[in-house]
């Protein structure tokens, strides 16, 4: 466990994320190779990195020490799961990037025991900031219900992060879904709570990275108030439950009531107000998360972690998962270009027109 340790990236779609937090400086580990089909892009990667690559898993030579599997999985068709064991059997430790199938998952947790390699799963958005700053800010609540909304894409992550918020994710029912238009409402339980999950599910099969109106959104109802993640990268927002005190019921003016709820904020701000735009997530936000999660990886490897400890809560999150897709049914397929992005400020010469026009 000396040294820098030789990282293999598998796949140059997302696994491009992966290169960029192995090859930024002072990452602490040094890239061995890419695998991937050797495309145009790849053998871009490759060059770009001054890096070898192979096509094959029989190419790779020895002394790679782990390897960041960014590839479909079975549920889409892909080699991923195989890629994995092949590299598992071989004595490297594996990061793979979900969503996995229960089945799937409890075969390389198993291989992973078997040839005394760390084998881990990564939903990749619970490594980010806003999002373990939700998860932390959730832990100090005793939630009372859970709402979320997420496109079918990234449903797998979603339940990762409900899975680290709650602590857990049973007992859970999940029935068949109601609603029309792009989402479909599920009104079950989670964790032993209510819960009502909308999903996008809708799929443009030629690209599947765009068409979603929101990657994650999520509010917790507790006691004094809500949780929100508004968005996968951020505002985290606190609003204290609205309350008028019995006081304010005798005096002439609501505000002169001196309960010291009334001088809490309507909404607070956890963190930055702030969020980053599409190309700084790209460039800095999504490689620093994967850095965290090789990193991870990596220290558990040291430790001599048991991959089953950690794996019993993926199998839990594969298996609601799965429990969801089954319910959702196929999604919906898109056709045609995706919609444009339309920027904040149409909307706010807009707010501002409205304000100045009416009179106060």
């Amino acid at each position: 466990m000396n040294g820098q340790p030789r990282v293999l990236v598998c796949g140059t779609g997302f696994g491009r994320i992966h290169l960029a937090a192995i090859t930024a400086p002072g990452s602490g580990f040094r890239l061995a190779g890419i695998l991937a089909k050797g495309g145009e892009r790849s053998h871009a990667c490759a060059r770009e990195a001054g890096a070898p690559l192979w096509t094959r898993v029989e190419d790779v030579p020895d002394g790679v020490d782990l390897a960041c599997v960014v590839l479909l999985g079975a549920v889409n068709g892909g080699p991923a799961s195989e890629v994995a064991a092949a590299l598992t059997a071989r004595g490297v430790h594996v990061l793979q990037e979900g969503p996995l199938l229960r089945d799937e998952l409890a075969g390389l947790l198993r291989a992973a025991r078997e040839h005394h390699t760390v084998y881990q799963v990564n939903s990749h958005y619970v490594h980010l900031p806003p999002v373990r700053r939700f998860i932390a800010a959730a832990r100090a609540l005793r939630p009372l219900y859970v709402e979320a909304a997420c496109g079918v894409q990234v449903s797998y992550h979603l339940f990762d992060i409900l899975g680290r918020a709650l602590g857990g994710l049973r007992p859970f029912d999940l029935p068949a879904p109601t609603g029309s238009g792009p989402f479909r409402t599920i009104d079950g339980t989670l964790a032993g709570m209510p819960f009502t999950l909308r999903v996008q599910n809708q799929l443009h099969p030629a690209d599947p990275d765009n068409h979603a109106h929101l990657l994650h959104r999520i509010t917790i109802g507790a006691d004094g108030g809500t949780l929100t993640l508004t968005g996968t990268h951020g505002p985290v927002l606190w609003s204290p439950r609205p309350h008028l005190p019995e006081e304010a019921r005798k005096t002439t003016r609501f505000a002169d009531a001196a309960d010291p709820g009334l001088d809490l904020p309507a909404t607070t701000v956890i963190g930055p107000a702030q969020t980053p735009s599409y190309r700084e997530i790209l460039a800095t936000h999504w490689p620093a998360a994967a850095h965290r999660a090789i990193s991870g990886l990596w220290k558990a490897a040291g430790d001599r972690i048991d991959p089953l400890r950690e794996g019993q809560y993926y199998l839990s999150v594969s298996g609601i998962w799965q429990a969801m897709a089954a319910s959702l049914g196929f999604p919906e397929r898109l056709s045609g270009p995706p919609p444009r992005p339309m920027p904040a400020a149409e909307l706010i010469a807009a707010a501002r027109t409205e304000l100045e026009d009416s009179p106060a």
